[in-house]
């Protein structure tokens, strides 16, 4: 075998001649300390200390912070006045025990589960379902309230958003739910015609 060359690409100078780049200086051989390697070998550095950044500046910014599930940062004051919803026009009403419309958003409260207005199973759960709509109106309409999201989803399957409502730190949910027009939500409905 012959010897192998490496052709080097043309530089051309402010006279107008060509050149082999480097031509005018001797071959350098690459060391691992060469500047030219250091921005590979330093990239995770370099990445980790603007992760450390970002997390520092978001410590010291609160209102700039990613907000926590359920924390105060993450929940939203209102007081508006409900009513049952009926007709096309939803902005605040409340659909059954468990679904409501806040400002025209559709809201599913996420920590409970009540009878269904719309196909309840037999007549004691139509009757629980009516006493629970009408109990969460009374309920949202005694004050000003909070809406937290609680879940890790912010949506369910029907595109909700999945809040509870809060009164002084107390969850309406739980407060139906001591009334017995609501369950504790555990991934399934339960029965009400027992």
């Amino acid at each position: 075998m012959g010897k192998v060359y490496r052709f080097k690409p043309r530089r051309r100078f402010a006279s107008g001649q060509f050149a082999l780049a480097g031509a005018d200086r001797p071959a350098r051989k690459h060391s691992k300390t060469h500047p030219q390697s250091l921005p590979r070998r330093s990239a995770p550095f370099l990445l980790a200390g603007l992760l450390l950044a970002l997390i520092s500046y978001n410590l010291l910014q609160p209102s700039l912070a990613l907000p926590s599930l359920g924390s105060v940062r993450d929940a939203a004051q209102f007081h508006h006045s409900f009513s049952v919803c009926s007709g096309s026009a939803r902005i605040n009403c409340v659909i059954d025990g468990d679904t409501i419309y806040l400002d025209g958003e559709k809201i599913r409260i996420a920590d409970i589960n009540t009878p269904e207005i719309s196909r309840p199973a037999c007549h004691r759960e139509r009757t629980l379902a009516n006493q629970a709509q009408i109990r969460l109106v009374e309920l949202l309409n005694a004050g000003p309230a909070e809406l937290r999201r609680t879940e890790t989803r912010d949506r369910d399957v029907y595109g909700r958003k999945l809040r509870s409502i809060y009164r002084n730190g107390r969850s309406l949910g739980d407060t139906l739910i001591d009334e017995g027009l609501a369950h504790r939500w555990r991934g399934y409905k339960q029965s009400w015609c027992n």
